[in-house]
């Protein structure tokens, strides 16, 4: 797919976003450590059910600006806003990855007339409670874009995109001298986005992979999450890790586009 890299300012610095198609607008945040290319299999596919599809470089990673003073779900909550302002003002459907569940959340709480509904993939209902040498080896991991690497591939039991190896590869480079951002979006705040999750009014889905390492029970940690949200289901893709829209595209497009039917043309 063509491609064009647009910017858009934010106090702090300019957040990254690439559009394709046309029709209802989709806004897509990638998880901790990635960038916008996380997307590569489910935008397509998206396009072909006729949306428009912006996946965003999360501030700090990809092309957006390194190094910002804060990189709470509230303000990356802030920057799918400005995208949205900066196409048109939607109203979008935005869908966030692992820790960006957590700003799609403040986003739809903080501007209601800007989305008509969200997509939690993969997300942490409470914080981990790793043991001391869970804690040892995770400090390592977020320091190092090469231990990161390794920590990103144990994250597809099932199976992996036939591209993976080089995604991870140019994942793991660009991380080079912006591990503070990868730190940052999973770093402990308040509000936690469950507070803010029952001022949420339009629908939400959550989608789990049936095998996510993340997770003892991913069933229950997907439960977990609808029962936040007013107007919220949850669905179960079989086969499939922490990255579902990755390596079940297929699965994760018809179960969004289901959704998708009666939120964004709604």
């Amino acid at each position: 797919m063509a491609m064009t890299v647009s910017q858009v300012a934010r106090d702090g610095g300019t957040i990254a976003y690439e559009t394709h198609g046309s029709g209802p607008l989709v806004v897509l945040a990638h998880g901790m450590g990635e960038n916008r290319a996380a997307f590569r299999h489910l935008t397509p596919r998206l396009v072909a059910a006729g949306y428009r599809v912006a996946s965003i470089d999360v501030r700090g990673h990809g092309d957006s600006s390194p190094h910002w003073p804060t990189y709470a779900p509230a303000e990356v909550g802030g920057d799918l806003l400005a995208v949205v302002r900066a196409l048109g003002g939607g109203p979008a459907t935005l869908v966030g990855s692992s820790s960006s569940g957590a700003g799609v959340v403040f986003a739809a709480a903080d501007a209601p007339d800007l989305v008509s509904g969200i997509v939690q993939i993969s997300p942490f209902v409470a914080a981990p409670k790793p043991n001391l040498a869970m804690r040892a080896a995770q400090a390592a991991v977020l320091r190092s874009p090469r231990l990161f690497g390794l920590f990103h591939r144990t994250l597809f039991p099932c199976v992996r995109p036939a591209d993976d190896a080089a995604y991870r590869k140019e994942m793991v480079a660009r991380l080079r001298g912006r591990m503070d951002a990868v730190r940052g979006v999973i770093a402990p705040v308040d509000p936690h986005w469950t507070t803010r999750a029952p001022e949420v009014r339009q629908p939400v889905l959550v989608l789990m992979g049936t095998k996510d390492p993340d997770f003892p029970d991913p069933g229950a940690e997907a439960r977990a999450a609808r029962r936040q949200f007013a107007v919220a289901e949850a669905r179960m893709i079989a086969d499939s890790g922490h990255y579902p829209h990755a390596d079940q595209p297929d699965a994760t497009a018809a179960d969004l586009a289901e959704f998708l039917t009666a939120t964004a043309h709604a």
